[in-house]
């Protein structure tokens, strides 16, 4: 079995100061959700941080490819 490589993602959320640009209201009150090995698991802790503050709708989470910030140079997610 081949080991998978940890492709580090973070889940992060907040209430935005505007809705049309991902500018949040308090920088002190970001919730940290967690950080994860790969997408589809922050993609499952996104999924239901936005479901649990879905009567907000100032609030957003937001998934970030901290990999991609480490390493820029390589993408290996394919994605640009």
């Amino acid at each position: 079995m081949s080991e998978q490589r940890q492709l580090l993602h973070l889940v992060i959320g907040g209430e935005l100061a505007r809705l049309d640009r991902p500018e949040f209201e308090d920088l002190t009150a970001i919730d940290f959700v967690g950080a994860y090995p790969n997408y589809a698991t922050a993609y499952d802790a996104w999924k239901a941080a936005a479901q649990r503050t879905v009567d907000n709708a100032r609030m957003r989470y937001f998934i970030i490819h901290a990999h991609r910030l480490l390493d820029p140079g390589e993408d290996p997610e394919g994605e640009m």
